[in-house]
């Protein structure tokens, strides 16, 4: 399987680290800044740890039917590893690239709401402000809340659900989110009461997008790249137009992108099959998922969003409902995250790739991956974003470093399993 790793850097990326740290001297009482500039430890994990890591993705790669991967570890302690894994396309002989780019999926829901979060801290908006303030057309709704938006607990349910095979079969389709949005508000469901109940929502996140560009007078393109993407150096990270286009931000080379259009006759996928899915209008995912990014931008982003580094909120972590009924009780979300154990991130699908990123704001491993094909679903890639941050989590200390005590309450041997019983393609190793 054909690995490319590596520890380059994007100069502005490097340059907002080391502005940091030096910030971090002279400040050490604010733990969000100086736990963003541990990302990028200039030492690589030690060569055990690197090939634990990489049968983990490559086992991930065979189960869920991906030709490529690009994965990134960062362990403040011990070092980090940056690595292409497999091709860009199934037969392919070209290696994947670190430095490629590619969508971030649900990532995006998270940069949504610390943009909400920043428009209430300057008063531009107030948290519990009815969506009817800024969006027309939708009266029955005036007791959503923009947080309830942010929280996906304002019973609006899901465009992708009804959508979705349309969308695969014509990807360059421009959508209007406020198409997007009535297919989700027509879906309301009357046994949630808004603000109690969580309900997976692409809709609400679109919504409460058009939301915040009412209030602020700017396009959600310019209120990510003004607060989120500038202050965090974040070269590489766009949310795109409507145009459809592969995941490009300015002249990066992007990571092919691909799922399974067809099955057998027993109902399994037909796995040497692939549809190549990499151009496509990000308007289908807009605020919802529609960012593109790379794996050190997505890194540096989900460092900053467990740190709360952008704008600290008392409230926005601290009352997690659980994603389901039979979720463990550490794993929940709000606030447009999800929080596993320790770690607090995203996760998810969107057409043709998988992403999942996760930082523990205190220690500050940090964990980024991305597999290039959807067809298994989001289950898989959380499951092995747990699996990675294990594995780092018991990586001995390089010379006059301490380990520092992550605390999940899994094994990665636990995730391996999980992760090769939802195999839809070869089975990954028990």
């Amino acid at each position: 399987m054909p690995i490319r790793t590596g520890v380059r850097r994007v100069a502005a990326v490097a340059a907002v680290v080391v502005a940091l740290t030096l910030g971090a001297a002279g400040c050490s009482g604010d733990p969000a800044v100086a736990g963003l500039a541990t990302l990028a430890p200039d030492q690589k994990l030690p060569t055990d740890t690197q090939k634990q890591l990489e049968s983990a993705v490559t086992d991930a790669m065979a189960a869920t039917g991906a030709s490529g991967a690009i994965v990134g570890v960062w362990v403040p302690w011990s070092g980090s590893w940056v690595a292409g894994v497999g091709t860009v396309a199934p037969g392919s002989k070209t290696p994947v690239d670190d430095d490629m780019t590619f969508r971030a999926g649900p990532v995006t829901r998270a940069m949504t709401c610390d943009a909400l979060y920043e428009l209430a801290a300057d008063g531009t908006v107030q948290l519990d402000d009815s969506v009817t303030d800024y969006v027309g057309g939708i009266p029955k709704y005036t007791d959503i809340t923009l947080e309830q938006l942010c929280d996906s607990t304002s019973g609006i349910g899901s465009y992708n659900r009804i959508l979705g095979a349309q969308s695969l079969t014509n990807p360059a389709r421009e959508w209007d989110p406020r198409e997007l949005v009535g297919y989700g508000v027509g879906q309301v469901s009357g046994d949630i009461e808004p603000g109690n109940t969580f309900r997976d929502s692409d809709a609400g996140y679109l919504l409460l997008g058009l939301a915040l560009e009412r209030a602020s007078g700017k396009s959600a393109q310019q209120l990510f790249d003004k607060r989120i993407f500038d202050p965090l150096g974040l070269e590489h990270t766009a949310l795109p137009g409507d145009q459809s286009a592969a995941p490009v931000v300015d002249s990066s080379t992007p990571l092919r992108g691909f799922y399974f259009a067809s099955k057998t006759k027993s109902g399994a996928y037909q796995c040497d099959k692939a549809t190549e899915i990499t151009e496509q209008s990000a308007s289908y995912g807009f605020t919802d998922s529609g960012v593109v990014t790379d794996i050190r931008d997505l890194a540096t982003y989900t460092r900053a969003l467990a740190s709360q580094a952008l704008v600290k909120s008392k409230t926005r972590f601290t009352e997690g409902l659980p994603l389901s009924s039979g979720s463990p009780s550490w794993f929940t979300t709000s606030g447009g995250v999800v929080e596993a154990g320790p770690l607090i991130g995203q996760y998810g699908s969107t057409r043709g790739y998988l992403t999942s990123a996760f930082s523990d704001p205190t220690s500050g491993l940090t964990v980024a991956v991305v597999l290039n094909n959807s067809a298994a679903g989001r289950g898989v890639v959380v499951d092995l974003a747990r699996e990675l941050a294990a594995i780092a989590a018991q990586t001995p200390a390089a010379d006059g470093e301490q380990a520092v005590a992550v605390g999940l309450p899994w094994t990665a041997e636990q995730y391996h399993t999980t992760i090769a019983d939802a195999a839809i393609c070869t089975t990954a190793k028990k």
